[in-house]
């Protein structure tokens, strides 16, 4: 189903005035981080508001930079998972003056203590299918209702394969694989624990989910991952879809086509709440960027992003944003699905991370150079302890399922050894163990290090899993990507490689594996487990 994708040339293409989210202009003072995309505007206002957001919102960027320039109000965007943002909520303190999450389900999960006030919904966008548009057509879904029944016959037969993000770390994955569990139990006024047991529920969810060709940690990502081709369909935001579409017809190529599963459709609600930190000026500018973003004129400026505004249709101006050739409703009246109880939820997401998904395979590459002896070495070994020990890693849903494999490479100037555990027991734990023993010295290779990782991705049917190779270095790398890119090329598979840099890192040859692999760059030495939710959100 997937089309094999070799290598990758990025491309530079300027949105077209109605793409899902205009850009700042090149005169904002802006500070930004190239994997999480955490974005300043600042205009030199006497008052900044720190705002934990979703990804979904960076399309939202040229909005908010009109309302700081206009206002005089400084907003520092930080984006970051559902789940995170559920975290940071049951945090003792908060560190940010408002929160801006996909669904108002993150808001009262995380806000036990009731420290969030003045939440309102901003736009409103379903959760949706989109699948390139001749083989919807294929498929026979052109023109008609579809149901989660008829994906999973699909899926089935072979006939169809998708990218999502983990439902543990994204809303919209999150929202899809509750809709998937909401549609095959018969549609039940709410989920239960003891819908949960259901006899059957567990075969059909995991047959559903094999189907996952690629996953992500964000939604906005996701997007930028299938414009880099090779993928027939995506679940996302139905934003998002029209923000790819127009992308896609900009450079000539194949659109989506929008599916809204009548069975188990959900939203994203995008509330924006202020956190009361007892600060009347920062109140103030909250609620003054809430009214503006409320507004009739910037409600009508979000509706040309792809997002609705209300549950019943769009506004006759905006309706050449959601195309019927698309596939895209606006008519559509949308009745979501309810949500679990917070018990429940994470009872559903125990399942995903535990059983459900696609076993994950993958290969941690450890630089063990002598550039990473002291402060790295510790870093990189703190890292593994969160993914290795499980009683770590459920803190964070990150724990690994029965079927999964993981294999870790040592390296210096070339491949020390390779270990492997299946499975997510004491095989696994005793992993860490190795991690542990090994010592800081010699060179750095890389690229020989993932060239090994390959060679060990071989000798399994990838299609049974979501493969990844890791790699947790300094980044400061001998030889040349040449011979990786030769042996990637050769290997034919769609295998990112993520990194996460410790010590004293350059992050400029791990971008150029990022680039060529489909993949991304994480930061471990400010936010360690922030860096690890992130990566391993991606398979």
């Amino acid at each position: 189903m997937k089309r094999a994708v070799l290598s990758v040339c990025i491309l530079a293409l300027a949105l077209i005035l109605t793409a899902c989210g205009p850009t700042p202009s090149d005169s904002a003072v802006s500070t930004g981080d190239s994997a999480s995309g955490d974005h300043a505007f600042d205009y030199g206002g006497d008052v900044t508001l720190r705002i934990l957001s979703g990804s979904e919102n960076q399309e939202l960027e040229g909005i908010l930079d009109d309302f700081v320039r206009e206002r005089g109000v400084n907003i520092e965007m930080d984006y970051q998972g559902s789940l995170d943002i559920m975290r940071a909520l049951q945090g003792e303190t908060i560190d940010y003056d408002a929160v801006w999450p996909a669904s108002s389900l993150w808001l009262t999960a995380g806000d036990t203590q009731y420290r969030v006030k003045h939440a309102q919904s901003i736009s409103i966008t379903p959760v949706v299918f989109g699948i390139r548009q001749s083989l919807a057509e294929e498929l026979g879904f052109v023109g008609r209702e579809v149901s989660v029944g008829d994906l999973l016959s699909a899926i089935q037969a072979g006939e169809l394969e998708f990218c999502m993000t983990s439902a543990t770390q994204s809303n919209s994955g999150c929202s899809a694989y509750i809709g998937f569990l909401y549609a095959l139990l018969g549609n039940p006024d709410v989920i239960t624990s003891e819908n949960l047991q259901t006899p059957g529920l567990a075969e059909q969810i995991t047959q559903l989910l094999s189907g996952v060709d690629r996953s992500s940690g964000s939604s906005d990502w996701l997007k930028d991952l299938f414009l880099t081709g090779g993928y027939d369909a995506m679940v996302n935001y139905e934003c998002l879809v029209i923000s790819a579409n127009q992308e896609l017809e900009a450079r000539g190529e194949e659109t989506l086509y929008a599916l809204y599963p009548y069975d188990g459709l959900s939203i994203a609600d995008s509330p924006l709440g202020y956190v009361d930190n007892g600060d009347a000026e920062k109140e103030q500018a909250f609620l003054d960027l809430q009214e503006y973003l409320l507004s009739d004129e910037v409600q009508n400026e979000i509706q040309r992003t792809g997002r609705r505004t209300g549950y019943e249709g769009v506004s006759a101006e905006n309706a050449d944003v959601f195309r019927a050739d698309w596939g895209v409703q606006p008519d559509r009246v949308l009745s979501p699905i309810r949500m679990p109880s917070t018990d429940v939820l994470m009872e559903c997401l125990d399942l995903y991370q535990t059983q459900f998904r696609k076993p994950s395979l993958t290969v941690y590459c450890l630089d063990y150079s002598g550039s990473m002896e002291g402060i790295g070495r510790e870093q990189m070994v703190e890292a593994m302890s969160q993914i290795l020990i499980q009683e770590n890693a459920e803190q964070n849903l990150l724990q690994a399922s029965e079927h999964e494999v993981n294999i870790l490479i040592p390296f210096e100037g070339y491949p020390r050894d390779v270990y492997a555990a299946v499975g997510n027991g004491s095989e696994l734990e005793a992993l860490y163990t190795q991690v542990e023993a090994e010592t800081a010295t010699g060179g750095t290779d890389i690229y020989a290090a993932a060239t090994e990782g390959l060679r060990q991705l071989g000798g399994y049917d990838l299609s049974q899993y979501t493969p990844a190779i890791i790699l947790l270095t300094d980044g400061v790398s001998d030889g040349s990507i040449d011979a990786f890119q030769t042996a990637y090329e050769a290997f034919g598979a769609d295998v990112p490689v993520f990194s996460i840099m410790f010590g004293s890192a350059d992050p400029t040859q791990l971008e150029e594996l990022a680039e060529l692999t489909h993949a991304r760059v994480f930061d471990g030495r400010e936010d360690l487990i922030g860096a690890f939710r992130s990566v391993k959100g991606y398979n």
